[in-house]
């Protein structure tokens, strides 16, 4: 498991590397609220995303010879940038499996930062299997985008910033709202918070198609949902927990919530207009749950993660030019 010493070791490493990103205040978001919200935009880091800190935490640790195999990753985009930038620093080759359809952006900008991209169709595909054969081909380590020690901690190193930067404010939140995925953002930080904060409440949010991580909280164990599913939402389709996440997510979150594809529209709507943000869908399901008022936050401080940024300009326009 990760505790929060692995945590403050890949905030060690990552100094100089990811971008400490500002707590930020809105005068709109508390008025509509009626509490106290402090904002962590990831979509200002490294690569757009949170996704760096995961990736340099794990490649700055290979050993010498596994550093020269290179690395294969699998990734809806955000982590594959991460992983490519990583290998890049850090010299390394990475090859990294790709949905055909992710964002264009995600595939030119993985390519760009000099990642190997093989695509593969994310509805008939096993995209952990290609990986996995690639690196026993080559010889090459894996780099999970979620279910890793070293990918928790690195992300777990949010947490302590905002814990740290709330602190600095005097504005310690009552609760904090983490978008989850495969949940290795939600696991880390909840370990961070938890060791800084430890009244505090936190909660994942992941779209409402995608509620693999709700479902298996209540049921108590891991739960995979049906491959129909789909969601504007593309850095967050995964379609069950990882092994070691889920068991950190199942001792300190609070609870799970989900929004649906329209409400992450409308918080994307929101970002731009009101925090001068571009934020893609899948970093913006937590200020969707506050939008949406999935919690209660009136008199209380609520802290949310801005988990990425990295979306096309055409669907961002044809969201943003849908009425408020």
């Amino acid at each position: 498991m990760v505790d929060v010493a692995d945590i403050e070791a890949a905030a060690g490493r990552l100094n100089g590397v990811s971008v400490r990103t500002p707590l930020l205040q809105s005068f709109e978001l508390d008025q509509v609220t009626r509490g106290k919200v402090l904002i962590k935009p990831e979509c200002l880091q490294v690569t757009g995303s949170f996704k760096i800190r995961g990736a340099y935490n794990r490649l700055s640790q290979l050993t010498a010879q596994q550093a020269r195999n290179g690395v294969v990753a699998w990734s809806s985009g955000n982590h594959a940038q991460g992983v490519a930038a990583a290998g890049a620093m850090l010299d390394i080759n990475t090859i990294i499996v790709m949905p055909a359809d992710a964002p264009k952006a995600k595939l030119a900008n993985t390519r760009r930062l000099g990642g190997e991209v093989i695509t593969y169709d994310r509805y008939t595909g096993d995209r952990e299997a290609i990986a996995r054969k690639i690196a026993a081909e080559r010889g090459a380590a894996i780099v999970p985008s979620y279910d890793h020690e070293h990918i928790i901690a690195g992300q777990g190193t949010i947490g302590l910033e905002l814990a740290e930067d709330a602190m600095r404010l005097g504005l310690p939140p009552d609760q904090v709202l983490i978008p989850c995925g495969g949940g290795g953002l939600s696991s880390g930080c909840s370990v961070a918070l938890k060791s800084r904060l430890p009244e505090v409440s936190v909660y994942a949010v992941e779209p409402v198609e995608f509620d693999d991580t709700a479902r298996s909280f209540a049921s108590g164990e891991r739960v995979r949902i049906d491959d129909s599913a789909r969601s504007i939402c593309d850095a967050l389709q995964t379609p069950m927990p990882g092994e070691l996440t889920f068991a950190i997510n199942c001792d300190l979150l609070s609870d799970v919530l989900t929004v649906s594809d329209d409400e992450v529209r409308s918080a994307m709507r929101f970002a731009f207009r009101n925090l001068k943000l571009v934020v893609e869908p899948g970093g913006a399901v937590a200020l969707a749950a506050v939008l949406s008022g999935k919690l209660d936050t009136a008199g209380k401080t609520t802290a949310i993660v801005l988990s990425g940024g990295n979306v096309d300009v055409d669907l961002f326009a044809e969201i943003q030019a849908e009425p408020k």
